[in-house]
């Protein structure tokens, strides 16, 4: 018995891992069970979860979607209680509530300016139906002049007027239609607040603004929850405020049956019975009111059902697959999956001379065909790489060598300086003392130009250049143009791109001078900002840069691309000049305000010196 036993147990574990199947079927089943059971297990894990998520999201959209509509609503009724606090503080209203009987009303005649003051009020507003003053002692107010509306002093027996606050707070009241404001029957909504006397502080009336309901409507009307849910607006006591549906307007909402607590102020609820609505609510405090967002539960699980059926389609398709593939597999696989495993370790290892046998004309061949291929293919990227490396090298070197050969001159001058030379004898056989003097000028910024081919020069030249360029310019400006420089000795033979300042300095021209017909004085002065680091300033007193150029100027300065050569040799050029030859840390600022002047600094690197105003401070950023 107990050796029939081992023998039924033995049995049932080689049928189990399919010992005596062939290769073909255990592929089969085995794969169909890698496949299934994850699948199932995520399937039904993804499925929980994203109902879970899905009514979350849900949730806090439609939370979002409450508190909106309940700031605009607060935000429309709180204009009302501002118009109320309005009036109140008016005058003739101060009058009014200090009068204690009717017949003081009526000798005082304050009843004309006081309806006056609430036919304004009314008429401000198009959406106020009607404003009611009712005073303790029977005395009423009315702007409305329709015969068919509740009169006010009816008002007065309904329940919810005793319970009014007496703290000037205002209390929402919705009641049923009594008149046809609109082309249809509407709630009415009324604003109402007491009002004291300002002689004992004590409710001495009551004012009534009757609001027409449409707007609120209108604003509910635009909330989309969802594809086809709804927003609607209770009131404390759970009745329907708004509703999509009109004929539950004033009706009580089935909190019993939904099992919600008046008492709570947020929230979500799925209803177990019927349709299995979601709901979402919330109190507004200053309102009293609860908005609720209602959405179907088919809405809500669309997106799991859509999960659902993905993930049986993709079972079902994985199997199909599995089994194509599992079909097509032949037991002796082994051996060249490890011949090729060697090769491809040999490659890891950064052997590309190795190459793989091909041993057969199936799958395994063609992948062993592939890889051959694919590290013919390294092996030539890498070379192409590496050469690539370098060419990328000399041409970024060669690049940067050529923009600052293109920024600091675009002619070559040696034509344009022999024929000053030549105009410059002319004038002086004339007698022109002033042209000969200006063509000298002239040529000598020429020859500067052609003469120095370095990046860099002493700050002492660069002034130079530029009191030639501003001689020129005062021949053609005369007393529109005024300069002055403020150059310490040590200053002098600092290093400064070439051609940094006279850019700058035909700046102030172009912009200061040529577009306005006000003088203009340049200012260049140097100081030094620490140890390591000095500063020349350019300052005019020309009709400086709007805020948009400005704003402009200030983002270009602050790129890092090259300026092309087409572009005129300005401000960003020059910054640009200054970073590439001294680093990142060194260029250009630029201070200016409309009709107040330009401000440009240059921030550059200081070298030894003999300090003559004692220890350089520490730089700082």
């Amino acid at each position: 018995m107990r050796r029939k036993m081992h023998r039924a147990w033995v049995s049932f574990y080689r049928n189990l891992l399919l010992r005596d199947r062939p290769l073909t079927v255990k592929l089969l089943v085995y794969s169909a069970m890698l496949v299934v059971i994850p699948l199932l297990v995520v399937g039904m894990i993804s499925f929980q979860k994203s109902s879970t998520v899905l009514r979350e999201e849900a949730n806090q959209s439609n939370q979002q979607i409450i508190e909106q509509v309940k700031l605009h609503i607060e935000y429309y009724i709180r204009d009302f209680e501002i118009d109320s606090i309005r009036m109140q503080n008016h005058p003739s209203m101060q009058r009014f509530l200090r009068m204690t009987s009717q017949q003081e009303v009526e000798n005082s005649g304050i009843e004309e300016p006081m309806m006056q003051l609430l036919k304004d009020t009314a008429y401000s507003r198009s959406d106020i139906s009607r404003i009611m003053l009712i005073m303790g002692y029977q005395t009423v107010l009315d702007t409305s002049l329709n015969k068919s509306v509740t009169p006010a002093l009816q008002l007065i027996e309904e329940p919810w007027f005793q319970s009014v606050p007496t703290n000037s707070d205002i209390m929402l009241i919705i009641r049923p239609p009594s008149a046809r404001y609109e082309l249809e029957d509407l709630p009415v909504l009324s604003i109402v607040k007491r009002l004291v006397s300002p002689n004992t502080l004590e409710p001495v009336a009551t004012l009534v603004m009757e609001v027409n309901f449409k707007r609120i409507q209108e604003i509910a009307d635009r909330v989309t929850v969802g594809r086809t849910g709804y927003l609607s607006i209770l009131d404390p006591y759970g009745r329907y405020i708004y509703s999509p549906e009109f004929s539950e307007i004033g009706h009580l909402a089935p909190w019993d049956q939904l099992g919600w607590n008046l008492q709570q102020e947020r929230g979500s609820y799925q209803a177990q019975a019927g349709n299995r609505l979601f709901y979402t609510f919330s109190l507004s405090s200053y309102l009293n009111w609860r908005l609720v967002t209602t959405i179907p539960e088919k809405e809500l699980t669309r997106g799991t059902e859509y999960i659902r059926q993905t993930i049986w389609w993709t079972v079902v398709v994985t199997l199909v697959i599995a089994y194509l593939i599992g079909i097509g597999f032949a037991a002796s696989i082994v051996r060249p999956v490890r011949a090729l495993q060697f090769f491809m370790k040999r490659v890891k290892e950064g052997d590309f001379s190795a190459r793989a046998d091909i041993e057969s004309k199936d799958e395994i061949g063609q992948l062993t065909n592939d890889f051959n291929k694919m590290v013919d293919k390294l092996q030539v990227l890498l070379d192409e790489i590496y050469v690539s490396q370098l060419r990328e090298t000399d041409l970024q070197l060669r690049q940067k060598e050529t923009e600052l050969k293109v920024l600091q001159s675009q002619v070559n001058p040696h034509f344009l300086m022999n024929a000053l030379e030549t105009v410059r004898g002319m004038a002086l056989e004339k007698e022109m003392s002033d042209i000969s003097v200006l063509v000298a000028s002239l040529g000598k910024l020429l020859r500067y130009n052609l003469n120095h081919s370095a990046a860099t020069i002493s700050l002492r030249e660069e002034i130079q250049i530029c009191e030639l360029y501003l001689r020129i310019q005062k021949y053609r400006f005369e007393d529109r143009i005024s300069y002055i420089f403020t150059i310490p000795e040590w200053a002098k033979e600092q290093a400064i791109a070439k051609f940094a300042l006279q850019p700058l300095v035909e700046n102030c021209v172009i912009h200061g001078i040529e577009i306005s017909n006000q003088p203009v004085h340049i200012e260049i002065t140097a100081r030094r900002l620490c140890e390591h680091e000095f500063v020349v300033e350019l300052q005019d007193s020309g009709v400086g840069i709007s805020p948009s150029k400005l704003r402009s100027l200030q983002i270009d300065l602050q790129q890092k691309d090259m300026i092309t050569a087409d572009s005129h040799i300005g401000i960003v050029n020059v910054h640009r000049r200054i970073s590439y030859l001294f680093g990142s840390e060194f260029g250009i600022e630029l201070e200016s305000k409309p009709d107040a002047g330009t401000l440009v600094k240059i921030k550059l690197p200081l070298s030894m010196y003999k300090d003559e105003e004692g220890g350089g401070e520490t730089c700082t950023n």
